[in-house]
This record gives C-alpha cells, structure tokens and sequence, in this order.
C-alpha cells in the first residue's frame, strides 16, 4: 500500500509518498524498520526512469517503510529550492525523520537513510548530526560539493552569481549564497560522526560523480572507531543507474545488505558470553 502526505518543514510543505510493507503481521502489533530516501541535486522522490519508485517498492516488500519525499522547490513541494543551501536540506531532511518517528508502527531503532547522488551527502550529513540513524546507504554520493555541483552548473556559475544576484539553471535561480553554502559543506569530514552501518554503492561508468569516491568514503568511514562500511561498483552503471540491469542491482545488493545487517545486529544482540 502506498499513501502520499504532506509534511511540514519550515514553513512549507513537502510532498512525499509512503509504502508499507507487505505483510501478514497485525500493524498494532509489530514496528517496521524505516528507510527514508532522499533524492539528488534538482531532482525528485520519483527518480530518473523511475529509479526510486522501483527502490521504494522493493524495499517495502523487503519488510520496511519507506519514505520517499520532494525538497523544498523540488518536484510537488514548496518552496524555493535555490533560496536554501545545504543546511536547508538537512533541516528538511531531519523533519522528514521526525514525521517518521511519530508513526507508532515504526521501529525508532532501525532508521536508515538512503540518499543519490547529492542527497547521499546530504544523508551522510544528516546523519553525522542526528543519532536517531542509525544506518546509511549512499548511491552515487557527491564529495566534494562546491566542485562536484559546479561541474554540472558551470565552472563560472558562482562567479556570475555573483556579479548578477543569481544563476538560472534548468529553471531554478541559484544565489551565491547557495554557492557559499556548498564550500561550507564537507561530508567527507563530517562522516567520522556518525557510529552506525554504512553502504556505498557506485557505478562504475558514472561520468557526472566520480566512482572513486566510493572507495574514498568507505575508506574515512573505516577510520571511526564504531560501524561497520561495505562498498559495491555497479560494473557499467550510470549516474541514475538508467540500464534495467544496473537498477535491479543497486536495489537487490541494497535489499541483501538492509537484511545482512539487521541480522548481524540480532545475532550480535542475542549474543551472550
């Protein structure tokens, strides 16, 4: 079953979707684990050729709920996606966990985000900040922010901004106060932080982030003293994961590596010396 909602966030509204899983168990008698998504640079909760749809469902069928939700400006929320910064999107982000939370049918110890692109750092971020995560799947994930973004916008953009009050790409107006806001943001610092399961996933022909930094994250997320990181290269996929076989992948390796862990972490629990 999948139902779409409204959730409030700073004075606006985001759109978002929500799957159940299936199940024969009685909702009033069980919490499901939720994994909530958190779409890329400009996107939204559908995803390229419908990439976080097909993420949702199977995932949900996996046993948990899922979140998928629209940005401020993105998709079917409001707002003004170029208006805010990185900071913006966190704070939409831990919003989005806190209508989560409020669901009694949710299991408050296994929240994980799963982020693209430019939302997997922004996960990694949210979730350096917030202990209520307790696990993070990243796709595709950006590093390097400010260099990584005005890759796609233009080397020059921030200077034109600059001089101009604004940049319009693709239809969104973009300050260089946005600009300024991915300086600030380094993800790849900010990972230490967090103590729980980390999963990063990365095709191997992504020509918008490079692939290497999936082995660069997994190698700082190493260097924590707490939480474990694997690491998968989805051998000729895209960006978006656009080639049917590359999806299925992702979300396959994704839906073997929620379950692996939430049975280790059982087995570890039920351990006794």
């Amino acid at each position: 079953m999948e139902r779409s909602l409204s959730i409030q966030s700073e004075g606006i509204h985001l759109a978002a979707t929500l799957h159940y899983p299936k199940t024969k168990v009685d909702r009033r008698e069980c919490r499901w684990p939720l994994i909530i998504i958190c779409h890329g640079f400009i996107g939204n909760r559908i995803g390229v050729d419908r990439l976080f749809v097909k993420a949702a469902r199977s995932l949900a069928d996996n046993g948990s709920m899922v979140l998928r939700f629209d940005y401020g400006g993105c998709g079917e929320s409001e707002g003004d996606y170029g208006s805010g910064g990185i900071e913006t999107l966190i704070a939409q982000t831990r919003d989005v966990i806190n209508y989560g939370l409020t669901m009694d049918c949710v299991d408050p110890n296994q929240v994980t985000l799963l982020g693209h692109s430019l939302g997997g750092a922004v996960a990694a971020m949210t979730a350096a900040q917030d202990t209520r995560v307790k696990t993070l799947v990243m796709w595709s994930s950006a590093g390097y922010l400010y260099k990584d973004i005005t890759s796609i916008i233009g080397e020059k953009s921030y200077d034109y901004a600059k001089r101009h009050g604004s940049i319009d790409y693709c239809g969104y107006s973009f300050t260089p106060a946005f600009f300024e806001s991915l300086q600030r943001s380094k993800p790849l610092e900010s990972i230490k932080d967090f103590k729980g399961d980390v999963y990063v996933l990365h095709g191997s022909n992504d020509t918008i982030i490079p692939s290497e930094y999936c082995f660069l994250y997994q190698r700082l997320f190493w260097m924590r003293s707490s939480g474990q990181c694997d690491k998968d290269i989805i051998m000729g996929g895209d960006h978006t994961f656009s080639v049917l076989k590359s999806s299925d992948a992702v979300i396959e390796k994704t839906n073997e590596w929620l379950s692996y862990t939430a049975q280790r972490r059982k087995d570890w629990n039920d351990w006794v010396i």
